[in-house]
């Protein structure tokens, strides 16, 4: 898949993703404010609840809004072998047992997954540990997944 089809894909996920929370944070809206929600005593706290629950969906859904303007915005960058690694780059990994693993390092959104017909590209942010580990390096280097006596070495085989 190339660089700019999982562009694309990001900002199809995110914008599906807005959506889906602003359309929840109105109806946490309309719940919080519905008649039913009144207090009955100063114990009953159900519109304060929804209340909380309409907020953080609101948050949450600009969040998605700030990442899906950063995404279109964003302007991919080329690579060959002797460019380091940084924003932008699909990055390639091949374990010595043969998987592979790839990932694309964006600005937001880590964590998610777009799905190929080669497999999975897992969106990294250069604040995860991954994402830190993987800046600067190259084409060819070597690079630890995990820590500790479950860490396998990784070598990048592919920055595009």
């Amino acid at each position: 898949m190339s660089k700019k089809r999982v562009l694309q894909e990001i900002i199809a996920a995110l914008s599906a993703d807005r959506a889906l929370f602003a359309a929840a944070a109105r109806t946490a809206h309309e719940a919080a404010t519905h008649e039913e929600c009144l207090p009955d005593n100063k114990y009953d706290t159900t519109a304060l609840e929804a209340s909380y629950i309409a907020q953080g969906q609101a948050n949450r859904a600009q969040e998605i809004r700030v990442a899906l303007e950063i995404y279109r915005t964003l302007t991919l960058s080329d690579f060959d072998d002797d460019t380091p690694i940084r924003l932008t780059a699909l990055v390639t990994l091949e374990s010595g047992e043969g998987s592979v693993r790839r990932f694309f390092l964006g600005p937001q959104a880590g964590g998610m997954k777009i799905a190929d017909d080669a497999g999975e590209i897992v969106v990294i942010t250069p604040g995860s540990p991954l994402g830190r580990r993987l800046l600067g390096l190259r084409n060819g280097d070597e690079v630890q997944l995990g820590d500790g006596a479950g860490a396998t070495s990784f070598t990048i085989i592919s920055v595009c």
